[in-house]
Order: C-alpha cells, then sequence, then structure tokens
C-alpha cells in the first residue's frame, strides 16, 4: 500500500462514523425514485460542508446532483446511488419481517449503503489530492432513480459522462467481487388507450372500448415473441383495466411494457416494434393512444483493465470483517429464506473451476456471511438484470465491485435486505466499498498507463457507438 493510497484509506477510516451516519440517515429517509429530496438535500450539505463544490439538479433531474475536488485531468467520477423500494419497511437489525411504517419504504437494494461509499471514497480521493497537490479531479455524482428513473442514462443522453477519464462504483451484494460482463437493456412505456363508455347491452354500438385496445395490444406482443432474440425479453402489466363494471365498455385502460435485450441497439429496434403493434391496437378499437416513455438504460460495457485495478487493491485490502454477534445475525437470518447454499459470484456461474474454488471458499468460513475474496474472473458473463450504469459504460471507460452486505443467497429486494442494510453488517460493507474504490482511484491518479489501457480497451468494445434509449424529447417520469 503506497503512502498516497494510505491518505485516501487512512482518511476514510477517520470519517468512518460520518459515512456510517450517512447510511442510517439515507436508509431511515427511504425515498422513491426520483423523490430522494431529503436525501439529496442531506448528502449536498454534507458535501458542502467536507470542501466539495457541489452543483444542484444536474442535467435536469431536481435530486441529482455533483459534488467535484480538484482540478484538471484526469478526472474520476464516482457514482452514488440513494432510491428505496415500495413496500419494504422493516425494522433493521430484525430476524422478523417488522415494518415500521405499514406499506411504507425501504431500501431493498442497499442503495443507501451504495451512496455512503461512494461518498466516503470521494472523501479518500480528496484528502490524497489535498496532501500531494496532484493535479486530477474527483467527481462524486448523486444518480437518483435507479429503481425505475434512470437518471444516468438521462445523464448519458445530455453527454455527462464523455467528460470522465474512468468511473467508478460499487454494489451491494452476498459476496466479495469485482463485477465483469454485461446486462440487459431495458426500456419502459406506458400505453394509455382512451374510448367512449357506454351501456355495454343497450347500446354497445356506441362503444369504442380501451380495455379491448389493451387485450388486443397484449396478444399482437404475444406473437412477437416468436420473432425476436433469445436474449430479448417484454414484460408487461396492466395498471388500469378501466373499471369493475363488465355492464360498461371500458373507456380507459393503460399498459405498462419492458422492453429487455442484451443489445440496447435491439432494445430500441424491439421497442419500435411495439410501439407499432399498439398503434395497431388502438386502430383496430378505434381509441385513442397515448404513448408516455417511463425509462430507458443501456446494457453494460465491462472493462478488464479497470477490473484488474480494483482487484488488485481489493486483494490488499482484504475484505470486511465481522463479529462472533454479526455473524450468528447472518446465520440466523439465512434461515428465514430459500437458496441460503448458492454459490456466489459471477465466476462461479460461468466457470466450473471457480465454482469449485467458491465452493471451498464457503466451506473453510463456515458461516452465511461469505468473508472471503472470490477469484478474478474476466470471462464472458451476462446479467439478466438492468443497471443504468450501463449508459455511463458506453462513453467512459467503468467498472464496479461487489461488497458482501447480507447472507449468502439473500434475495433481492427482500425485507432480509433491508433489515441488513440498516445494520452494522452493512455499514462495515460501504466503508470497505469506500477503501477499495478510493485506493483504485489513486492508481488511475498516479499511473497514466492504467487509464491509457483503459481508453485503448473501452474505445475497442464501444466502436460500434453508443445508441442512446432515451428519446430526445424525454423527460426524467416521477412516479405518481
Amino acid at each position: 500500500m503506497t503512502r498516497e493510497k494510505q491518505t485516501a484509506i487512512d482518511t476514510i477510516e477517520a470519517k468512518k462514523d460520518l459515512i456510517c451516519q450517512t447510511a442510517d440517515q439515507i436508509w431511515q429517509y427511504a425515498e422513491l425514485s426520483l423523490k430522494e429530496n431529503k436525501s439529496a438535500a442531506y448528502y449536498c450539505r454534507v458535501l458542502e460542508e467536507e470542501g466539495f463544490h457541489v452543483e444542484r439538479g444536474v442535467c435536469g433531474i431536481e435530486t441529482a446532483f455533483s459534488a467535484s475536488f480538484g482540478t484538471g485531468s484526469p478526472r474520476i467520477g464516482i457514482l452514488a446511488e440513494y432510491d428505496a423500494l415500495s413496500g419494504l419497511s422493516q425494522e433493521a437489525g430484525s430476524l422478523e419481517q417488522k415494518e415500521i411504517v405499514p406499506g411504507g419504504c425501504g431500501h431493498g437494494c442497499g442503495h443507501n449503503l451504495l451512496g455512503a461509499g461512494a461518498f466516503g471514497a470521494a472523501l479518500g480521493v480528496k484528502a490524497y489530492l489535498e496532501e500531494t497537490g496532484h493535479e486530477g479531479t474527483v467527481i462524486l455524482y448523486g444518480c437518483p432513480g435507479e429503481e425505475g428513473g434512470a437518471a444516468k442514462a438521462f445523464m448519458a443522453r445530455d453527454g455527462l459522462w464523455k467528460s470522465l477519464d474512468a468511473a467508478l462504483t460499487w454494489h451491494p451484494e452476498d459476496v466479495n467481487e469485482v463485477r465483469t460482463g454485461s446486462s440487459n437493456s431495458c426500456i419502459q412505456t406506458q400505453y394509455k388507450f382512451t374510448g367512449i363508455a357506454s351501456h355495454a347491452a343497450g347500446a354497445p354500438e356506441m362503444g369504442r372500448s380501451a380495455l379491448d385496445a389493451v387485450e388486443l395490444m397484449n396478444i399482437g406482443v404475444q406473437f412477437l415473441r416468436e420473432h425476436m432474440s433469445d436474449k430479448a425479453r417484454i414484460h408487461y402489466a396492466i395498471t388500469d383495466a378501466g373499471g369493475l363494471s363488465p355492464n360498461v365498455v371500458q373507456p380507459r385502460a393503460s399498459v405498462l411494457y419492458m422492453v429487455r435485450s442484451n443489445h440496447v441497439a435491439e432494445a430500441v429496434e424491439l421497442q419500435a416494434r411495439v410501439d407499432r403493434i399498439a398503434d395497431g391496437a388502438a386502430l383496430m378499437t378505434d381509441t385513442v393512444l397515448e404513448r408516455k416513455f417511463i425509462d430507458g438504460l443501456a446494457d453494460t460495457v465491462s472493462n478488464s483493465v479497470l477490473e484488474k485495478a480494483l482487484y488488485a487493491n481489493f486483494e490488499e485490502l482484504g475484505v470486511p470483517e465481522h463479529t462472533p454477534e454479526e455473524l450468528e445475525f447472518a446465520d440466523q437470518l439465512a434461515d428465514t429464506y430459500n437458496g441460503k447454499d448458492h454459490v456466489p459470484g459471477l465466476g462461479a456461474e460461468n466457470d466450473p473451476l471457480l465454482r469449485e474454488k467458491v465452493q471451498q471458499m464457503q466451506k473453510d468460513f463456515g458461516h452465511s456471511m461469505n468473508d472471503f475474496l472470490a477469484p478474478l474472473y474476466q470471462g464472458e458473463a451476462f446479467s439478466p438484470g438492468s443497471t443504468d450504469v450501463g449508459d455511463v459504460s458506453w462513453l467512459t471507460p467503468t467498472a464496479q465491485i461487489h461488497v458482501a452486505s447480507w447472507p449468502n443467497g439473500c434475495p433481492g429486494h427482500s425485507w432480509q435486505n433491508v433489515s441488513c442494510d440498516g445494520s452494522s453488517i452493512g455499514k462495515k460493507a460501504a466503508v470497505h466499498a469506500a477503501k477499495v474504490i478510493a485506493a483504485t482511484a489513486v492508481d488511475l491518479i498516479e499511473e497514466p498507463d492504467i487509464l491509457a489501457a483503459a481508453r485503448t480497451e473501452f474505445e475497442k468494445r464501444t466502436a460500434g457507438g453508443y445508441v442512446c434509449p432515451i428519446p430526445a424529447d424525454a423527460v426524467p417520469a416521477v412516479p405518481d
């Protein structure tokens, strides 16, 4: 560990209480996508107190911000998220499902930790820049609405990420690893049909059924499924069936569609076909169609150079250490869900030899917390989920890590996640992620050859160009 990196790490350790306090505060706010007003205001206030230059409302998104320190290049971005999920209110550190607010929100994806860890990393890099006087800029980006708002994609549409030399981030998980491979792109669109109400028996000829339009659209999309690629997916939810009276021709109905593909260009093309099916459904039923874009995001472009740099620091710093009490809690929590015996990590999913190694590591440790670093895997990997980090990765070299914040196999978006995210286990993960990211950022500033190699790889992987899934006239859709 170089003296320069040690400065960053020592600062993070010294400010550990502030990082944990931030994680707790955002956990308590638990605000939904694009409604994170308290969370964003908290971050902006604390960052200004810590000496960062803060810009609010980045790219016209009310709860987005940037906080920068330093001058010149290289410009290293660190990505923070802080939105929660509905219906996941839960007591922290509990082994039972206990709502705090009935039907309330909770951090089921660990974004309270993600933001706090990214914040901590920025604090560490700032201290390094102050100590050494090295040229360079660290920028913490507050990225709202990951769970259904795709702020990073809107920022990508506006070209924000092009100004960076690299971007780093992390995500809570059940394993310590460097993430690699691609993910699904995703586009969400709301289709609202308006018809004419009438008596379904007495004057059916006077009615124009919006519900018929939704059903015909769904049938059309069902036939489309036969004619799309194997990795493409289309999901839908009827959000308004028009009412409860079958003897009324339904004058309104709406359906929400989500189109996924492992390539964003294909998702955009597939979305256009779904749009045409909706137009046809409106034509067949003589109804009026209103189309509302919700969000869209791209697949992820991996960068092996940055992944190796992250892994080297992760390996040197080790993994979070847990007390016997924390390990006992994790073991007991793992008994509350199915899947606690799965073999974690992208390497284990894609490489039989690495799977055996990870299984042995699990066996050697003997607890539900995976307190080991999974071997570095840089082969082909695909995650069927989606993240707007993908849009960042199309415009600048990007890499991320996972840090064990939950017991093995803990289901995503669950009350168990929320319980851990408000516990000491979660906060240890945030502090540790901050150290790994900060140490890697220092390497990128100190060693220009790493950034040059990362840029060369990036340009090769993105040679086909970025197809933005966000229409030019779209604005972030704040949920009702």
